[in-house]
């Protein structure tokens, strides 16, 4: 309507306007086109990393004396028996079956079971874990696995797509995409974390953080909300941090940090 109402005046300037509206609108097909391709495609990636991320359900043992959570004051458990305990995600980082995930997500577990992408299920032995950074690796026996590629942190810039596969709610290889907030945040805890707007919720916890490389650049640990699940602000360990901890583990079990001390001597 608008065009038509603009070419009702004279006709000189019939040929200005007209030419000005079809420069126009051919810019604006030129930008509709340009942002409709700076539009970032996911599907290949995610074909290729989802494999190696894993679902990570923990059980805990009933302690005699022990007060029973909320959800469980109804129906009290027997001392002895197992109990659901809580869910996390986990990364597959070589094909026999070392997954890193976060040191909360099986800190205290009885049992630790590991579901890959194709159902397959395994009991998982806790390497070791490391409160600290909350950095955990955990063992199954298999073989031949998917496993993801390790990044660097150094090249990642803010701005720059990210996304996260885990199970959030049980909702086991569910993707989300955001970007990098910042990186080196300071959130009281030993080291400095990557800060994204990447929905991350309880379930995601120990799952990759991955670049549009296909790379694994962190692993999601945390939210900032009052109300227990995601608001827009995400947390991850970076992958230098985790890999260097989760090396240690597999060598040793523990980590080792080094401490300076002073002694007096008489």
């Amino acid at each position: 309507m608008r065009l038509l109402a603009l070419l009702a005046f004279g006709v000189g300037r019939r040929r200005t306007l007209l030419a000005a509206l079809l420069a126009g609108a051919m810019l604006g097909t030129a930008a509709g086109a340009s942002a409709a391709q700076g539009l970032p495609d996911f599907v290949d990636l995610i074909e290729k990393v989802a494999p190696a991320v894993v679902n990570i359900r923990t059980t805990e043992r009933a302690e005699e004396g022990a007060r029973p959570s909320p959800f469980r004051r109804r129906m009290p458990v027997p001392p002895g028996e197992e109990v659901p305990r809580g869910e996390g995600s986990g990364f597959i980082i070589s094909a026999d079956g070392y997954v890193v995930t976060n040191a909360h997500v099986v800190d205290g577990a009885s049992e630790v079971l590991v579901t890959l992408t194709d159902k397959r299920e395994f009991k998982a032995k806790i390497v070791g874990a490391d409160l600290r950074t909350d950095v955990a690796l955990v063992k199954i026996e298999a073989s031949g696995l998917p496993a993801v590629r390790i990044g660097d942190v150094s090249r990642l810039r803010v701005g720059e797509w990210v996304l996260a596969i885990g199970s959030p709610f049980g909702l086991d290889s569910t993707v989300t995409a955001g970007i990098v907030s910042a990186k080196q945040r300071e959130t009281g805890s030993d080291i400095a974390l990557l800060q994204t707007d990447v929905a991350v919720n309880p379930g995601n916890s120990g799952g990759p953080l991955i670049s549009t490389r296909g790379e694994v650049v962190g692993v999601n640990s945390q939210i900032l909300s009052p109300i227990g699940s995601y608001i827009g602000i995400s947390f991850a360990i970076p992958i230098d941090e985790a890999m260097q901890v989760a090396d240690q583990l597999r060598a040793s079990g523990r980590v080792v940090r080094g401490r300076i001390g002073v002694g007096i001597a008489d």
